[in-house]
């Protein structure tokens, strides 16, 4: 294959294919687990919902038919599983599209959503909270951290100079560490017992507490910022020739890159609250629908996106089945599946130069 063919096949096929993949996942990834609740079951229980919930706001020509679903299974479904899968599907898709900007502003492939130092910073925020005894303020905390970060990641970048990609990673690197360095002094200090297992667990990444709250959380930023995003692709384009051709073409390079590095930030900072730590994604993932598509991002946004959260999804229902009833943090299955993922890449990058 041509290096150029991936940039002709249609993108709307493939948008398809990954919507209507996405959908078939959560509804399958609703029947995995203990309980037993078929396909059936859970779209009849939805159809049931939906019509009550329309009955039981003037709708009185609707008939509610009756609930597949037992009282228990209803909760497991519908308090447990579906807030869980819907939000992992938003973190998926919001860490994938910051990852995928993160490489174009910076113009370096080895960049993730976590360069800037936000990951650490909601790190910080979530450990003093957990070590405190506040953990229902743990994402309010969490996004609290990141911003601080993300605000002395930008300050130290721009000291005594213009905010280049070089200096501004660099200054992402110097947060961060500091940012790890209290976080790990604070769990050796004073962590002991559950206050311990919970925040390692909350630092590798994990699901487990997602509610409708962290739906509305994951869900609403992703769309504000993410199509905000979308809509910024041809600039992303410009940025890959450098910033003389990107002002060239009518951008304005510095202002543009400053916006676009705190929206991205925002955005990881929002996705990390409510699911810790999860590495590999917005790293693989670009890479992977680059070699499918192309790199225009006009492709490479939306379908980073729909990838992102599939593989998140699958990651995640993995990381709570494989070894039930005990379940890992889905932030190790996903850098057990990223890293040889990334290696080929790697490999497969040097074979062709």
């Amino acid at each position: 294959m041509s290096p150029a063919a991936p940039a002709q096949r249609k993108l709307g096929p493939w948008l398809l294919l990954g919507g209507l993949a996405l959908l078939a996942s959560i509804v399958l990834g609703l029947t995995i687990g203990p309980a037993p609740i078929t396909a059936g079951d859970i779209l009849a229980s939805a159809r049931h919902h939906v019509l009550a919930w329309l009955a039981g706001h003037g709708a009185g020509w609707v008939e509610v038919p009756a609930d597949p679903l037992g009282r228990i299974q209803d909760a497991i479904v519908w308090q447990g599983r579906a807030p869980r899968l819907l939000t992992v599907a938003a973190v998926g898709a919001g860490l994938a599209l910051s990852g995928v900007v993160m490489q174009a502003i910076t113009r370096n492939p080895l960049a993730d959503p976590y360069l800037l130092g936000v990951s650490s910073g909601a790190a910080l925020g979530a450990v003093a909270v957990l070590l405190l005894g506040f953990a229902v303020a743990l994402p309010l905390a969490a996004f609290i951290g990141a911003l601080l970060a993300l605000a002395a990641t930008l300050a130290l970048a721009g000291i005594g100079g213009r905010l280049t990609p070089g200096r501004t990673i660099l200054a992402g690197i110097a947060v961060a560490q500091g940012a790890s360095a209290l976080v790990s002094f604070a769990i050796v200090a004073t962590a002991r017992g559950d206050s311990y297992r919970e925040i390692i667990n909350w630092l590798m990444g994990s699901m487990a507490g997602a509610t409708w709250n962290s739906v509305g959380i994951a869900a609403l930023t992703l769309a504000v910022i993410g199509l905000f995003l979308l809509t910024r692709a041809r600039t992303l384009d410009a940025f890959a020739f450098g910033d003389t051709a990107a002002s060239s073409l009518g951008v304005h390079v510095q202002a543009t890159r400053w916006m676009m590095l705190t929206l991205t930030a925002l955005l990881v900072g929002a996705m990390v609250a409510v699911s810790g730590s999860i590495g590999f994604i917005g790293l693989v993932i670009p890479h992977v629908v680059r070699l499918l598509l192309g790199a225009r991002h006009t492709r490479l946004l939306p379908a980073s996106a729909l990838i992102g959260a599939l593989f998140l999804l699958w990651a995640d229902t993995g990381a709570r089945s494989f070894f039930a009833p005990a379940e890992v943090p889905v932030g190790i299955l996903t850098a057990a599946l990223g890293a040889p993922v990334f290696a080929w890449l790697l490999m497969r990058n040097r074979s062709r130069t």
